[in-house]
């Protein structure tokens, strides 16, 4: 543990006051950034936006982890899980350089000051969150809860970092971040970095007081202990007896991890260690105005945002904040001409060290290798004839993946995460060469567990998904794998990363990170067992509303069109991929060059399902999704069987994003090629898998988008059988029989009584499944025959 003396500490709390300054006055001035002359009305901002309450213990801690860099040559990042400290964070990127490196116009002197200052929660600045723009960054905050599962997946398989997650007790309370402690259960210190939870507890949200900010010290040391934690304790209001005390914490804490990385990467591992965690009490607006118009101010709610407001027209307000800002002294943290002194720029470290700068906050380092994928080919089923025969499809999937795993083996950059469904969803290959994670206790009956696993299962959708977006964003690779309906629970997750990389793509600093590939599987549509509750395909819907340079969403039919989907999805940088295939055996359609050029097109009219070949066809049969996929070429069968006069087209859609006008999407079809697969003014009628509004929404200005009958999931759902399931929702086969022959205007005399034999076979339906607790045979065993 290093000495510091006194003069060191005085150093750091002037740097610690120029950070509050810089932060106090991008949510305040636009004007007069050193303070050269009086405080006037016309130097504040219009609009007063920001969140101070939070800053200054933000701030805090990264001037003492600044020193703990230097002493140490610690590779560490920060994560601020109370993201509207955004000023705090934009501050010491600032006085580190890298602010100034990235955006050269907010240079390093006063003018520079004054465009940081004007930028902040302005148009065309910067936003009030540790956003993208922030150097640094990989996590917000702006949506709370996700601060430990990024700050966990970043150090997974990267060994040098340091990731320091600052937890603000209002994030504290969410269930995500609840759930997050129990990450450090799958931390193996010989192989992975650490992660230091600083819990910031300072009493207040918005408005109320916090839980854990009220609570005592012993039940939070019991909580944090239980999830396998050895506690910390800093709390204080004196800045320079809270510099010495927090500095001798934080030696403690980093030789406490550094003592277990050696021993496990000397020795082996040998148990999970009890990882060391701070609780750091401060006053809510620390170092802000104690008090304004006689109320009390720092250490209450009303420091969270703006603690002194109507600047501009209350004069003793503006000389409370003329008194704020002076009492950091800028003249002893600037020179005349803005620089930051020589004496506190030192205290910055140097280069990639910077946590501004550090590669991991910015997609990896340079020489990050990239993922090795095998040829996809090698793992495809042989269909000769379609529709004949029956495989699960994702298990396919499974054995591709099984071999990525072995060929990255040594570059220890993939991993698969899943709540607890490896095996239910057909992934199970991969344990032939991988294991599931856990750093806990192992019993002789457990099945592929070591502490060593790249297999990530846990039982919370936040926690898989959280800690794969930091693997992602600190350029690694991998899969997120759960049920369809409980995608769900961590949508928002999904809203958040791809707002993350939409931003990021207008940032030519930003490098390009992996894309988050989520397969949805135990689809709505074959929760046989499970019933109502999983069944629900609303994520599709979820990704839809996001912008098209970075949404993308894939519904293979079959075995083969999900190995060359996933193939593309494993080699694609900077977006959300969402594929949604079930993994109960299905009907196999395409040969792998089949499905390879299916994949590529987005949709393709399958001519040997239709009978259109040189005519016009009198409707068209349109599908997305595996099932879809089955109803709709079994009701293009049942059509030639019985009304072989019918002349019908089979399309089907694998990129649902084809069907966006190019103007909205990238993969959009022109209108021409639009026509050329679904006709002019034909009827069609589409089968989908999720809600019907979603293709409504697609096809908004394609030509006559009257004639497009939806048919899709309408929240019609229960334990029973697949068919039912798409009777229920009014998707059969013979659903869209009846649909088609309704819209036949060509052979219109000769539907009636077809349609009154597909509502007959409707009503056999029902009493035979009721009767026999399952599918009608000729449903069941259908397959396609010439």
């Amino acid at each position: 543990m290093s000495v510091i003396d006194q003069r060191q500490l005085e150093l750091m709390d002037r740097y610690w006051n120029a950070a509050n300054y810089l932060t106090v006055g991008q949510i305040y001035l636009q004007d007069n950034v050193l303070l050269k002359e009086p405080l006037r009305p016309e130097h504040i901002k219009p609009r007063l936006l920001g969140h101070w309450g939070t800053s200054p213990g933000l701030s805090f801690i990264y001037v003492h982890m600044n020193r703990l860099i230097q002493e140490n040559n610690v590779s560490a990042i920060y994560l601020a899980g109370p993201g509207h400290g955004g000023p705090a964070l934009v501050a010491s990127a600032y006085l580190e350089g890298t602010y100034s490196e990235i955006y050269p116009e907010v240079s390093e002197d006063e003018k520079g000051l004054h465009r940081l200052f004007r930028q902040f929660s302005t148009p065309g600045g910067i936003p009030s969150h540790v956003s993208v723009p922030t150097p640094g960054s990989i996590h917000e905050g702006g949506e709370l809860g996700y601060v430990l599962s990024h700050a966990f997946g970043a150090i997974m398989d990267n060994p040098d970092l340091l990731a320091v997650a600052v937890i603000g007790d209002g994030e504290a309370e969410t269930a995500p971040l609840e759930g997050a402690w129990k990450s450090v259960k799958f931390i193996n210190p010989a192989r992975d970095g650490a992660v230091l939870p600083i819990l910031h507890l300072n009493g207040y949200k918005i408005a109320g007081p916090t839980v854990l900010g009220r609570e005592e010290d012993d039940q939070i040391r019991k909580l944090l202990e239980g999830h396998g934690y050895e506690v910390f304790f800093v709390e204080g209001d004196d800045p320079m007896t809270m510099h010495k005390a927090f500095a001798e914490v934080l030696d403690t804490c980093y030789g406490k991890i550094r003592e277990y990385q050696i021993d496990a990467r000397t020795n082996g591992f040998s148990k999970a260690p009890f990882w060391p965690a701070i609780v750091l009490r401060t006053p809510k607006g620390w170092t802000g105005p104690g008090e304004v118009d006689g109320t009390q101010v720092i250490g209450t709610f009303r420091a969270h945002q703006v603690p002194v407001s109507e600047v501009k027209q209350n004069a003793s307000h503006l000389r409370i904040l003329e008194q704020w800002l002076r009492s950091y002294k800028p003249e002893e943290i600037f020179d005349e001409n803005g620089h930051l002194k020589p004496e506190l720029a030192a205290l910055a470290p140097q280069g990639e060290l910077r946590m501004s700068a550090n590669p991991a906050a910015n997609g990896g380092s340079a020489d990050l290798p990239a993922l090795d994928v095998p040829e996809f080919r090698d793992y495809a089923l042989a269909v000769t004839k379609p529709g004949t025969e029956r495989y699960e499809s994702t298990r396919q999937l499974g054995k591709f993946m099984r071999d990525i795993f072995t060929r990255n083996a040594k570059n220890k950059n993939f991993r698969l995460f899943c709540p607890d469904e490896t095996n239910s969803n057909r992934l199970g290959n991969v344990f032939e060469v991988e294991n599931r994670c856990s750093t806990g206790k192992l019993l002789s009956v457990d099945d592929h567990v070591t502490p060593d696993g790249r297999v990530l299962e846990v039982l919370s959708e936040h926690l898989c998904q959280g800690w794969l977006e930091g693997y992602l964003l600190t350029g690694r690779n991998g899969l997120f794998a759960t049920y369809e309906a409980f995608a769900m629970v961590s949508a928002s997750m999904t809203v958040q990363h791809a707002k993350w990389l939409q931003e990021s793509l207008h940032l030519s600093w930003r490098k390009p990170i992996p894309s988050l590939n989520i397969l949805l599987t135990s689809t709505c549509w074959r929760n046989d067992h499970n019933g109502f509750s999983h069944q629900g395909p609303g994520l599709i819907d979820i990704v839809l509303s996001k912008k098209g340079n970075v949404a993308r969403i894939y519904l293979p039919p079959d075995a083969n069109s999900l190995l060359s989907i996933s193939d593309h999805c494993f080699r694609s940088h900077n977006y959300v991929n969402l594929i949604v295939i079930d993994k109960q055996p299905q009907l196999q359609w395409m040969s792998i060059e089949e499905a390879f050029e299916h994949c590529n097109r987005g949709l393709s009219i399958w001519k040997w399902a239709s009978n259109d070949d040189q005519v016009e066809p009198d409707v068209v049969l349109a599908c997305a999704g595996d099932v879809p996929t089955l109803e709709t070429v079994a009701a293009a069968w049942w059509l030639r069987q019985h009304l072989p006069e019918l002349k019908v087209r089979v399309v089907n859609v694998v990129d649902l994003m084809t069907l966006y006008p190019p103007a909205y999407h990238p993969h959009g079809l022109s209108n021409e090629a639009f026509v050329e697969n679904f006709t002019e003014d034909k009827p069609v009628v589409f089968a989908f898998h999720g809600y019907q509004r979603a293709i409504h929404e697609l096809i908004h200005g394609r030509p006559n988008t009257h004639r497009f009958h939806v048919r899709g999931f309408v929240e019609e759902g229960t334990t029973t059988t697949p068919f039912d399931m798409v009777v229920r929702n009014g998707m059969s086969r013979y659903h869209l029989c009846i649909e088609a022959l309704k819209h036949a205007k060509r052979v219109r005399n000769l539907t009636p009584g077809l349609i009154a034999e597909c509502e007959d076979l409707l009503v056999k339906h029902e009493s035979y499944v009721r009767t026999n607790l399952e599918d009608m045979p000729e449903v069941r065993d259908w397959v396609w025959t010439d």
